[in-house]
């Protein structure tokens, strides 16, 4: 503990400015301000803190550096700036995580949301890190048990797999992250909170997470009120904290609520910094940006842990063909899709299994284990392309073999599908049998 005490010590040392630079503020917009004095010696990211003469100082970052002026994006904004105001250059990010972090909630510029202070640890790592250099990534891991029937049969989870959940709003994509946060195996959990409502963070902690799911996670959230600036740091500093203990040797499991709102802040700030609106009002540093944060998680080097990342994709109107979503799909292990119209009948977690792949087959399962996932797939995808005649009373009994018997195991397979029961995954496999079978003549 002495030691911790020291390491903290020495960080906040190192965190005092030697050189003190400042600039003014010379033209405000709605997002954006522009500062005289900081080109010589900042950065792209950089932060710096603006000190309004009739508000309390707020953070910004650099966006851009031209010969005398540099642009600025505030931590909450223009409102309350003025020109002349001075504006402090603060450096690079200092990321520098610690095992106190653990049971933790933070913001995306590092500060406490708990009410305790933050101790910092003795190594610092990149906001931007590359990821492992392809050539010496380990490949995918063993299954993980989630203690959910879809995930542990026909939709399994490996180690080291990056996959998506694809949502509409009100679906279950927050309840069905809490459980996959409470149930995954996995040393470290990491929870990024991105845009989503404030209320949400308080139940999402003490109701789901609990005190003994906390002891083993470190949340990072931004709310749907806060800035872009903030939204998008968010992801970058819950991937940094997850890269820290993967170097560790630690199995982190990488929660992402919403990578969507990642996008849009993203958007936000792009256009706002002047590049072109392309498809949707994206910019083509989009898909960039996406497919840098997602490679980033995913198996580790030989001799360090694995990220396991769940990224939440929300969908608009339930269009699966939107620009994010299709970046998305292309770059994950492995894609979910929500259904509104599962979730309507009753069943959650609603997943639509038919349209829901995981690339980590058909490694992840025996060879007896996948002809059942095939066979319960078959028998879904029959039930689904023919439940309008059956439902309108068209279908006549005996017609073909492989409906009646879609027909008859529907119902198991519903039931099973709803399971949260945490048993294991072998256990699972039975019984996804058992309702194939029992019904078979």
């Amino acid at each position: 503990m002495r030691l911790q005490n020291f390491n903290a010590l020495l960080s906040t040392i190192n965190d005092i400015p030697r050189v003190k630079r400042d600039g003014s503020v010379t033209s405000t917009s709605s997002n954006l301000i522009q500062v005289r004095g900081l080109s010589s010696f900042g950065q792209v990211g950089d932060l710096v803190m603006v000190h309004p003469t009739s508000a309390a100082p707020v953070f910004g970052e650099v966006l851009a550096l031209r010969e005398s002026i540099t642009d600025v994006l505030p931590e909450t904004g223009s409102r309350g700036i003025a020109l002349g105001d001075r504006v402090s250059h603060l450096g690079p990010t200092r990321i520098m995580p610690d095992t106190s972090w653990l049971g933790r909630i933070i913001d995306p510029l590092l500060r406490p949301l708990d009410g305790k202070p933050l101790c910092n640890g003795a190594t610092e790592v990149s906001l931007m890190a590359a990821p492992p250099v392809p050539s010496t990534r380990r490949r995918l891991g063993d299954r993980l048990s989630t203690g959910l029937a879809a995930f542990d049969t026909l939709i399994p989870i490996v180690r080291g797999q990056r996959l998506g959940i694809f949502s509409g709003s009100g679906v279950g994509k927050s309840t069905l992250l809490a459980d996959l946060a409470k149930g995954v195996q996995a040393d470290v959990v990491v929870i990024t909170l991105i845009g989503e409502r404030g209320r949400e963070l308080r139940d999402f902690v003490e109701d789901t997470l609990g005190a003994e799911g906390l002891k083993r996670a470190v949340v990072i959230a931004a709310t749907s009120d806060q800035s872009a600036m903030l939204r998008r740091r968010c992801a970058w500093i819950g991937m940094a904290v997850a890269e820290y203990f993967r170097d560790q040797g630690a199995h982190v499991l990488l929660l992402a609520d919403s990578v969507t709102r990642f996008a849009e802040a993203h958007r936000e700030i792009a256009l706002a910094s002047g590049e072109t609106a392309s498809l949707q009002g994206f910019p083509p540093s989009t898909s960039q940006e996406l497919m840098a944060l997602s490679e980033r998680a995913g198996p580790g080097k030989i001799g360090s842990g694995d990220i396991t990342a769940i990224f939440s994709v929300l969908v608009q109107g339930s269009d699966m063909e939107g620009p994010i979503a299709d970046i998305m799909r292309g770059v994950l292990d492995g894609h979910v899709i929500l259904s509104r119209e599962i979730a309507e009948r009753g069943r959650f977690p609603a997943i639509d299994v038919s349209k829901s792949v995981s690339r980590s087959l058909p490694n992840a399962a025996s060879a007896s284990e996948f002809n059942t996932l095939s066979e319960a797939r078959q028998a879904i995808s029959t039930y689904e392309e023919t439940k309008i005649l059956i439902k309108s009373g068209l279908y006549e009994s005996g017609t073909s073999a492989a409906i009646d018997h879609a027909i008859s195991v529907w119902p198991k397979i519903e039931a099973f599908l709803s399971g949260r029961h945490g048993f294991s995954i072998e256990k699972n496999f039975e019984m996804l049998n058992d309702c194939l079978t029992s019904t078979k003549s």
